[in-house]
């Protein structure tokens, strides 16, 4: 059964082995979990938050978000990642649905995610458009040459 929880400090370990892992993130992209994880876990109430889905006692996979600075009620979605041999068994929709959930008891409004528009980042993409994401703008060559921002947009549906 599927559980996700505010991760912990046991949780970090596991956490930075499954970003680690994760071909689709750069040097930068594991050096800033790791730096957004300790921040969390150092100030839980801090700007960051970070969840983690259980398989069974262990780490499956992680959500970070946080608030968007200078707005009201919009929230950034920074990454869902699961390990590659627990995907498609439905912890990245968990970890979706526990976000979207919290944020809404915070009085939230809109969640804004960043991603590559790069062809290896089409299932991920696909991943958020299927949960109702939009994508609401493309900035071309904004990565590097050749990699777009798809910036994607979800209203949170009230209660």
């Amino acid at each position: 059964m599927t559980r996700v929880r505010p991760s912990g400090k046991a949780d970090a370990a596991p956490i930075l082995r499954i970003a680690r892992s994760e071909p689709l993130f750069t040097k930068e992209d594991r050096e800033v979990v790791e730096e957004l994880l300790q921040e969390f876990l150092a100030d839980p109430g801090g700007d960051y938050f970070f969840l983690t889905a259980l398989d069974d006692g262990k780490v499956a996979g992680f959500a970070c978000y946080g608030p968007t600075p200078l707005t009201r009620g919009t929230y950034d979605l920074y990454w869902i990642c699961v390990a590659r041999s627990k995907r498609r068994k439905g912890y990245g929709r968990a970890l979706l649905r526990s976000v979207v959930g919290r944020i809404r008891r915070e009085g939230g409004r809109l969640i804004t995610l960043d991603t590559s528009g790069r062809p290896s980042f089409a299932a991920t993409r696909a991943f958020y458009e299927r949960e109702g994401f939009k994508a609401s703008a493309r900035i071309a060559d904004f990565y590097r040459r050749h990699d777009d921002l798809v910036i994607y947009t979800y209203p949170i549906p009230r209660a």
